[in-house]
């Protein structure tokens, strides 16, 4: 067998383990908390060596990390939100309106999946506070991608002429929050399409002129 052939082998191995750490770890995690699941139990749940896990991952905080980066994402591929499918679509889109709906649409994607693991993510904030500083605020990539996204979408047919990008990056970044998707989702039962489709005639007139009222 060629050493090309080897090599290709480990690293399809090499991602499928680490893809059961994370999946156990999220399990765990979720069911017990961030703080009271240690490494060894996320080793018995994905049936490999504890030592793996340190060898992959380093330690516990590296390893939420990756969970909540790939939950985000939806895969481990090393793509960044803004070179993604969903988000490449939506800037592609001809109008406001058009560009509004698909960006809605992928973002409600991205919630649903960080929904379960919001809790358990905020509590471990508290108990540990070196975790805040894995997502720093000063660059706060979730702020970044609605700032990518509203540069876009007012330069469109249909836009408001009278707002600017800052102002329309703030409307996203505050509508699409994952503290208010949980607010009304998980907390006050409203199912996910309701809030699609309430965040969307919500952002129209502040972002599409012909939805003024």
């Amino acid at each position: 067998m060629s050493p090309v052939k080897d090599e290709g082998k480990r690293a399809v191995k090499a991602r499928a383990t680490r893809g059961k750490i994370v999946d156990a770890a999220r399990e765990l995690f979720v069911e017990h908390g961030y703080g009271a699941t240690n490494l060894q139990d996320v080793a018995d749940r994905a049936g490999v060596a504890v030592q793996t896990i340190y060898f992959v991952f380093r330690n516990k905080r590296a390893l939420l990390k990756e969970l909540v980066d790939t939950t985000i994402a939806g895969d481990d591929a090393p793509i960044a939100t803004m070179d993604r499918p969903w988000f490449r679509n939506a800037l592609a889109a001809e109008t406001a309106e058009e560009h509004l709906r698909a960006h809605v649409r992928g973002t409600a994607a991205v919630l649903a999946r960080v929904a379960p693991i919001m809790k358990m993510l905020e509590a471990a904030a508290t108990t540990d506070p070196e975790i805040v500083e894995l997502w720093p605020a000063e660059s706060d990539p979730r702020y970044v991608v609605q700032t990518a996204a509203a540069e876009s979408l007012i330069t469109k047919e249909g836009a408001r002429q009278d707002i600017t990008a800052r102002h329309a990056a703030d409307m996203l970044y505050a509508m699409l929050s994952p503290e208010l998707y949980l607010l009304l989702v998980r907390d006050r039962g409203w199912g996910a399409r309701r809030w699609e489709h309430w965040v969307l005639d919500t952002l129209r007139p502040q972002l599409c002129a012909a939805w003024l009222g």
